[in-house]
């Protein structure tokens, strides 16, 4: 009669979200010793595996691909194999694929282990000068006018300061609407955290479209609002 195998061990790990210094001594040990990585971009992971000099193998496993590739590593961590689950940048889950293994994993009470990194959301609130003891994450507002209209609607009377993302296509559409619906208040805009051409740009919401009206946003924005009075 064949032993059971004892269950692997599922690492939530945190990494960089631009500058390869900000990645914990932890962070790499485990990186190296676990015998997956599931990737949410594999080419980017490769490139911190890479500066690092860590040569553990890679599994794709982003938005499209989430709940198949779920089964495969609840699989093999029930095999005994370690699995760390990192995103392409920051906290796997925070608005990254994730959530859907570990709400597997939990039901097959396979061991899950968060591994801490950076957070863009975090760095933003606490540079931004805005009341940082009790705030509200949105994550992305939505895709369309309308999903981000609603959303900013259900927000409009919020009195915690508000942390939302956004990507640079959508920021100049998005800036009127929080004026519009939310009024011209207090707003920071934070953009590529921790990369070369970190920027953070604070005044009311009518000074930041301002800012934005003559060049082209690029990057990664994470936005830090007021909350209502």
């Amino acid at each position: 009669m064949s032993e059971k195998k004892e269950a692997g061990i599922l690492y939530l790990v945190g990494t960089p979200i631009g500058n390869l210094e900000d990645v914990s001594f932890r962070v790499l040990r485990v990186l190296k010793e676990v015998d997956l990585i599931a990737a949410e971009d594999t080419r980017h992971t490769r490139k911190l595996l890479s500066h690092y000099d860590i040569h553990t193998p890679l599994t794709s496993f982003f938005e499209h691909n989430e709940r198949k590739k779920t089964a495969y590593i609840i699989e093999k961590i029930k095999e005994g194999k370690n699995v760390a689950l990192v995103s392409k940048a920051g906290m796997p889950c925070v608005s990254d694929p994730g959530f859907y293994l570990v709400e597997k994993a939990v039901e097959e009470k396979i061991r899950i282990v968060p591994v801490p990194g950076p957070s863009a959301l975090l760095l933003a609130l606490v540079v931004s000068g805005l009341p940082t003891e009790s705030f509200v994450f949105e994550g992305f507002l939505g895709r369309t006018k309308k999903e981000r209209v609603k959303k900013l609607k259900l927000l409009s009377q919020e009195r915690r300061t508000i942390v939302i993302y956004e990507a640079p296509h959508r920021i100049k559409k998005l800036l009127p609407e929080i004026r519009e619906i939310l009024g011209d208040r207090r707003i920071v805009v934070a953009r590529e955290l921790t990369k070369k051409f970190e920027e953070v740009i604070r005044g009311k919401v009518s000074e930041v479209e301002e800012v934005f009206s003559g060049r082209e946003p690029k990057g990664e924005f994470t936005l830090v609002i007021e909350g209502a009075k």
